[in-house]
């Protein structure tokens, strides 16, 4: 029996759109309406967030709040520090994408000597640089941050020498040295890039499973053909990004993107992953119900939470 211990991250600097702080309690209000327990099996770890730095105006153009993110993520890595050194499961519900960063900090922190695999179910790479970013959002920032690039064969941005203190000491959160190897990273459904990002997915030949594979080969196949990219791995992480999603059913998010997952094939394909004894911890980000009007999202969201946390109850 895995040890689960839930993680809430109401965290929203990162993102271009505000609401995703909210995106917890939406799922808990789903989980209402469909009438299951789940959270109430569940001792929950509130991480302290920073969402106060949006009250005082954005001083980082190249990456939007970064002293607050430097916070945030440093309070993620901790929490997953610890519960990992005790041997607990976290599943992590976040806000935006970007506190993924401190839960992969936290799980190398407490293991360094263990290689980390990346399952990354996405629209988005999320490996943009403050030197490469379009956005300044840091929530396309956080697999740059965890292996450690600033990726400046493709600089565009001129950023600040404060702001590239803050992203210097970001790096070395959980430890001065890649958490991930680029090439232990395998994204699923990642469709909407930039050419930074393109440029690193070719030099480091990251494998990306897009949408039209997963209903060509059938999710069971690239869940294996995924695990089996990581077989060097001694334990693996899984990010779910609802934007993962097609835009269809995905409003409820701030980044939708057309050509995404069904949430039949995204139910079924974690329910896969999270099947293997190496996975050590799964995070599901970026659900915004102040754009969803029937909280759809949310209630699709809470499906899947709840179908990934049976299927790994049941496999142990």
């Amino acid at each position: 029996m895995r040890d689960i211990k839930l993680v809430e991250v109401r965290s929203e600097i990162a993102a271009g759109t505000r609401g995703a702080s909210l995106g917890i309690d939406a799922l808990k209000i789903a989980s209402l309406d469909k009438t299951s327990d789940f959270f109430t099996r569940f001792d929950p770890i509130n991480v302290p967030d920073a969402n106060n730095f949006l009250w005082k105006g954005n001083k980082h153009p190249n990456a939007k709040y970064i002293d607050g993110v430097y916070q945030v993520l440093n309070n993620v890595c901790h929490t997953i520090e610890a519960l990992r050194m005790d041997k607990k499961f976290p599943i992590v519900l976040a806000g935006d994408h970007s506190t993924a960063a401190g839960t992969i900090m936290g799980i190398k922190a407490a293991h360094p000597e263990k290689r980390l695999g990346v399952i990354w179910i996405d629209a988005h790479a999320d490996m943009h640089t403050p030197y490469t970013t379009p956005s300044g959002n840091m929530h396309g920032m956080p697999l740059a941050m965890c292996i450690q690039t600033d990726n400046l064969d493709c600089q565009v941005n001129e950023p600040m020498e404060e702001t590239l203190q803050y992203w210097e000491k970001i790096k070395k959160i959980g430890g001065d040295f890649p958490k991930i190897k680029p090439e232990d990273i395998v994204f699923i459904s990642v469709r909407d890039t930039e050419e930074p990002e393109d440029y690193l997915i070719k030099k480091h030949h990251i494998k990306n499973f897009k949408t039209s594979e997963v209903r060509e080969k059938g999710v069971a196949s690239i869940a294996k053909e995924s695990l089996e990219i990581l077989k060097e791995c001694d334990q693996i992480y899984i990010s779910f990004d609802v934007d993962s999603l097609d835009s269809s059913i995905s409003l409820g998010t701030g980044t939708p993107v057309p050509d995404g997952l069904t949430v039949e094939e995204a139910l079924q394909l974690n329910e896969e992953l999270i099947k293997d004894k190496r996975v050590c911890c799964w995070e599901i980000v970026e659900v915004n119900p102040t754009l969803d009007s029937e909280n759809l999202m949310a209630e699709n969201a809470f499906d899947i939470l709840e179908a990934t946390t049976k299927s790994l109850v049941d496999n142990f």
